[in-house]
Parts: C-alpha cells; sequence; structure tokens
C-alpha cells in the first residue's frame, strides 16, 4: 500500500495530534473523567427521561466534559428558514430550500438516552451528552442533488482560563437526491449493500446518505418532506447503522442501530431526532431469533445558529482542501457504483481508515501541491487494504 507521508515531522506529529484529538473527542470519557463525574454528580445535567428512581451517580452522563469559548447564540430569524414559507413556489424547491437551510454555522448538542429495555434484568446504559461548534458548507448544489459537509472548530478553555488555538476538524457530510432510485445500504457485520428501489416508491422523495469522516459509507434512506405554515420536516424510513463511535468505544453485546432519523428545520437553525432500536446479529448478518433487540434509544441533535465565532481555520481549511476530499468522494464513488455490496473495515495494521486521507489533506492545507490525477491513485491504493469486494 503506498501511504502519503511528509519530510516534515512537525506536520506529521500535528496530524498525529489531529487524529488523537478526534479518537478522543468521539469516544467515552476515561476512567479519570469517569471518577471526576462520580464526585461531581450532584451537578448532572439530567434528561426528562432521566430514570429518577436509579442510583443518580450511575446514571450520569458520558461524553465531552471540556469547555468551549463563550457562545453567542443568533437571535434573528434565518432568511433561509423565511424563504421556505415563500408563496407560490413548488414542493421541490421548498424541499431543496429546507436541505440548503441546514448550512451554515452553529453550535451543537448531542444527547442520546436509553429509555426501554426488552430483554430481563435490563440495566439502562448511561446517557451519553457532548458538543461542537461547526460550519455546514454547500460541497455541491446541482438542484436535485446537495451536498452539505460538516467542519469542526473548536476553541477549548484551558485550566488557566485561556482559549486554545482553534482545532479544526472535517466531520460528517449528508448528501441529499431527488428521486435516487439506488440506495448503499448496511448490512451488517461491516458489511453495506445496493438496495434498488422502483420509481414510483421514490416519487417526490429525497434520500439521505450518510458519510464518515473519511467520507466511506455509514447509512442511507429515503423520505418525503413535509412542509406546514412554519415547519418543515424529513422522516426516514426505517434504517440499519453500525456502531457511531459513542457506543462501539463501550459496547459490544450488540451489532446495528435500526431506527428512523427525522430532520426539522427551525427559526433559527434545525434539529435532528433518532429514534433507535439496537439490535444483535447472527454470524449470518440477521436478526437473532431469541430476543433480537436489546432496548430502545432516543437521540436528538440541536443545531443552533451563532454569530461572532471564529470559522476562519475551518475556512481555511475547506477552502484549500475540498479539492482532495472531491477526488476522495469520487474514488469512494467508483467503488459503490461499481459493486453490489463491500465489507468496508475502519482499521487495519492498527492504522484507522481516516488518518492517511486527514494526513494528506492537512498537508495540503499546509502548502504542499496536489495533483488529481496521481492523487486519485493514490487515493484509491490507500483505500484498497480496507475494502473487501463480494
Amino acid at each position: 500500500m503506498q501511504k502519503y507521508c511528509s519530510n516534515n515531522p512537525f506536520q506529521f506529529l500535528k496530524v498525529i495530534f489531529l487524529g488523537a484529538i478526534f479518537l478522543f473527542l468521539s469516544s467515552s470519557i476515561t476512567l479519570a473523567e469517569e471518577a471526576k463525574n462520580h464526585q461531581e454528580c450532584s451537578v448532572t445535567n439530567q434528561f426528562t427521561f432521566s430514570w429518577q428512581f436509579l442510583e443518580q451517580c450511575d446514571m450520569q452522563p458520558r461524553g465531552g466534559t471540556s469547555k468551549g469559548n463563550n457562545i453567542v447564540v443568533d437571535s434573528s430569524v434565518n432568511n433561509a428558514w423565511l424563504a421556505i414559507q415563500e408563496a407560490g413556489i413548488s414542493p421541490f424547491e421548498k424541499d431543496r430550500r429546507a436541505i440548503l437551510a441546514m448550512a451554515g454555522a452553529y453550535r451543537v448538542s448531542f444527547d442520546f438516552i436509553e429509555i426501554a429495555g426488552y430483554v430481563p434484568d435490563f440495566v439502562p446504559s448511561k446517557p451519553y451528552q457532548s458538543w461542537g461548534t461547526e460550519y455546514v458548507y454547500v460541497a455541491e448544489d446541482k438542484k436535485e442533488f446537495i451536498s452539505l459537509q460538516h467542519i469542526m472548530v473548536m476553541f477549548m478553555q484551558q485550566e488557566d482560563g485561556s482559549v486554545s488555538e482553534p482545532m479544526v476538524m472535517k466531520h460528517w457530510r449528508q448528501d441529499w437526491e431527488y428521486e435516487k432510485r439506488s440506495q448503499f445500504v448496511y448490512a451488517g457485520h461491516r458489511r453495506w449493500e445496493k438496495s434498488n428501489q422502483k420509481a414510483k416508491d421514490v416519487k417526490g422523495t429525497w434520500s439521505q446518505a450518510v458519510y464518515q469522516v473519511d467520507d466511506s459509507p455509514r447509512y442511507e434512506s429515503f423520505g418525503k418532506w413535509q412542509h406546514s405554515a412554519n415547519v418543515s420536516s424529513w422522516l426516514s424510513g426505517k434504517t440499519w447503522r453500525p456502531l457511531p463511535r459513542r457506543e462501539g468505544s463501550i459496547r459490544n453485546d450488540y451489532h446495528v442501530l435500526e431506527g428512523t432519523n427525522r430532520h426539522t428545520i427551525l427559526p433559527n437553525g434545525w434539529v435532528q431526532e433518532q429514534e433507535n432500536l439496537k439490535l444483535v446479529l447472527d454470524e449470518q448478518g440477521q436478526a437473532v431469533k431469541d430476543m433480537p433487540y436489546l432496548s430502545k434509544e432516543l437521540g436528538i441533535a440541536r443545531y443552533e445558529r451563532i454569530v461572532e465565532h471564529d470559522f476562519s481555520a475551518g475556512d481555511e481549511y475547506w477552502n484549500k482542501s475540498k479539492e482532495y476530499w472531491s477526488d476522495v468522494r469520487s474514488v469512494w464513488e467508483d467503488f459503490i457504483d461499481s459493486n453490489n455490496s463491500l465489507v468496508i473495515q475502519k482499521k487495519v495494521n492498527k492504522q484507522y481508515m481516516f488518518m492517511p486521507f486527514f494526513n494528506k489533506a492537512q498537508a495540503i492545507v499546509d502548502g504542499e501541491k496536489y495533483q488529481s490525477s496521481p492523487g486519485k491513485k493514490i487515493i484509491r491504493e490507500t483505500l484498497v487494504p480496507f475494502i473487501e469486494v463480494n
């Protein structure tokens, strides 16, 4: 496998540091944080569905505990939300405006909690809470296809009260396509496969495909946008998803999140709601016959529009690296278009798949020249060890 490398040891260390930060932010808290949280459980933020008869410290939320710089929420009504309400526009145009309204600057909060157990002796896992500041860029807009790229730009508050330099990290991506007849869906045990639809079944619908930080597929479904006087909302069909990092780092007793995903546009942002069942599979990728579902989980991500947050480091990163990331997407599209199913490993030979891509993107941001044709060849060679065609 041909690897990206750099003659600059400081750049290499910078990328390793960013990778470590990424793994830290997206994984469970450390044992030291766990002990600290146990001591501070009296000031825990509580959920509405908070299992109020369980020991409070046992249900202390896990997740990010860091603090950022001061955030100013945008109190004005978003013009993009108002544009959806415009009289006389077609349903298709309303859909497009709703999708594009998700672009912009946000503070994001993530909340997940198990609300019901379906097996004997069920004990709910700790709720999960985290947060971030990110900018959602319109990566592509081709009328019936819209791609939104999320870039995190975080300023962390230090122990002495000072604020860190910005930490920039490419986050997830969502692609929306009108009346798409083929989805690439998760089938369990790290395998994704094509799911083809009849034209009549996707009429008037939009598919949403969600991708990981390295642009590998995560999940995909389709549904219709519904528009009322002041509410625009999209609901997916039932979808399988691999375990997210918040779960994969601490759970090995189930294999799939099965659920729905709803996006609703608000006057000052948008909200993503998830309703998930935790599903156990057999070796063949089928739901086990005896008690396949462990529990039900609710999740919500609130995207609140913000102002006065310095996203210039994110702008620089995206403007300088977007050609490279476009080629990464293109190579992934070639793999997906030319195969009915793929098994994709996130880690091979102790290396995470995202690391060489983060490394190369950072090198380009730092001034390395990039040429698309040889670049695509290296991207493909980098992906091959992680992908099994079947």
